[in-house]
């Protein structure tokens, strides 16, 4: 275990571990509070459906009876009507199609961030026995997990829940690709994008690369700014990934360059990156299961195949074929085994709660190298930058497990276990095809 910092002392873990403690009991309070506070705004949309019944046929004049409720609640609440209004649909869903969700929120065991969840992932799904069977798993799950770990688990359970393939759904979806504005304060505004994963994700890991080489190339500001003729960028990562995207939105590319004598072909030269996992079977063209970017994002079959098709490189993943955890990892094209093969398990950064891609994480022993830690799948993890640093130079201590599950166990003695994405990622064919 690492040395404990002169920073960390007893009196003060004492402190930390009542705060700690007393935070815990006020979100168990407030997710029963919420809880009730769903019951209300249940029971308040029945009485609107209720007087919307013997209203005229007309939809607008249906829909004044919840308007109405809306306006009146808002108005007590200090709410703007719109939002009470969707925040009754809303609680009525819970009630009526996801009743363990809103028992486990009752008790304290879920944040109504994931119960939001697990009912917006959950609703597409409209036979009743698939719904309960998604409900309970992933009530379990949600339990002992962050909200974006209980997200992605969701969205791979409906892939192998639905009834509808991932290919059939991504057609419907694919009907609402839109870009709209948002006006903001002082002068800002937002600019929003919703079209497929795959686009968007390599729409935003370009601009990211983009971003890395130009601060690459013009280092950070120096402060003292004793070199009149030294090129600086003061710009956090953000501020220059915006700034390409309006340059390129605007102008159809970069406004400065300061890699072009550095990077041959300069910024334009830059491709976007994605990670896609995609079944053996859907590859073939034998099934239509879905594919995965970055273990985030599930995108159907034939984008899948198609991104096989223009990849001139690709990783084959062996997995079981009950827990679908990777067993091997094979290259076509060959690069070190070993760091693929942690990459191809652990997706994301294996801190708890964090999902960094694991293409841009470090690879860490769990237990220190110097201190004698094997350089083996079963001591490797990728780490973002952050958790990497957090973890050695902090107390933090990571102990693997041989299923690939990790321990972390806080300074304060508290152990929180990360599971391996590829518990979800993988499930078996349910009717196989003789080979």
């Amino acid at each position: 275990m690492p040395e404990r910092p002169p920073l960390f002392d007893d009196r003060e873990d004492a402190v930390l571990t009542d705060v700690v403690g007393a935070l815990i009991e006020s979100e168990r309070a407030l997710a029963e509070l919420e809880a009730a506070r769903v019951l209300q705004f249940a029971a308040a949309m029945r009485v609107a459906l209720q007087r919307s019944a013997h209203r005229p046929r007309a939809v607008q004049e249906r829909e004044m009876a919840l308007r109405s409720i809306a306006a009146e609640i808002g108005g007590a609440l200090r709410w703007n009507d719109r939002t009470v209004q969707r925040r009754l649909g809303e609680a009525l869903q819970l009630v009526d199609d996801f009743p363990a969700t809103l028992q486990a929120l009752s008790e304290g065991r879920l944040s109504p961030r994931h119960a939001a969840v697990i009912r917006d992932i959950g609703v597409e799904m409209d036979d009743p026995a698939v719904r309960a069977e998604y409900e309970r798993r992933v009530v379990v799950r949600a339990a002992n997990d962050t909200v974006a770990g209980t997200r992605a688990f969701a969205r791979a359970l409906v892939e192998e829940l639905h009834p509808a393939s991932i290919t059939e759904r991504f057609a419907r979806a694919e009907q609402q690709r839109r870009v709209w504005i948002d006006d903001d304060v002082d002068g800002m505004a937002r600019l929003g994008v919703l079209d497929g994963a795959t686009k968007i994700r390599a729409m935003y890991d370009r601009l990211t690369r983009q971003a890395n080489e130009i601060r690459a190339v013009a280092g950070p500001a120096a402060d003292d700014d004793t070199d009149p003729d030294a090129v600086h960028d003061r710009r956090a990562i953000d501020q220059v990934r915006a700034d390409l995207l309006c340059d390129l939105v605007l102008t159809g590319q970069p406004a400065i360059d300061p890699t072009a004598d550095s990077l041959p072909g300069g910024l334009g030269a830059i491709r976007a990156h994605v990670s896609v996992t995609v079944p053996a079977l859907t590859a073939v063209g034998a099934s239509d299961r879905g594919a995965s970017i970055d273990g985030l994002s599930p995108i159907d079959a034939d984008t899948a195949r198609r991104l096989l098709a223009g990849s001139p490189a690709w990783d084959r993943l062996v997995t079981d074929p009950v827990t679908g955890t990777v067993l091997a990892v094979d290259r076509y094209r060959p690069s070190p085994a070993l760091q693929r093969f942690v990459r191809a398990r652990d997706v994301h950064c294996r801190f708890p709660g964090c999902r960094q891609p694991a293409r841009r994480c470090e690879i860490d022993h769990n237990h220190d190298h110097a201190r004698g830690g094997p350089t083996s799948r079963c001591n490797l993890a990728c780490l973002c930058t952050r958790h990497h640093t957090l973890k050695t130079e902090t107390p933090w201590v990571a102990r693997q497990l041989p299923d690939g599950s990790i321990e972390w166990t806080s300074p304060l003695g508290r152990v929180i276990t990360d599971h391996p994405e590829r518990y979800v990622a993988f499930v078996p064919e349910p009717d196989p095809p003789p080979f």
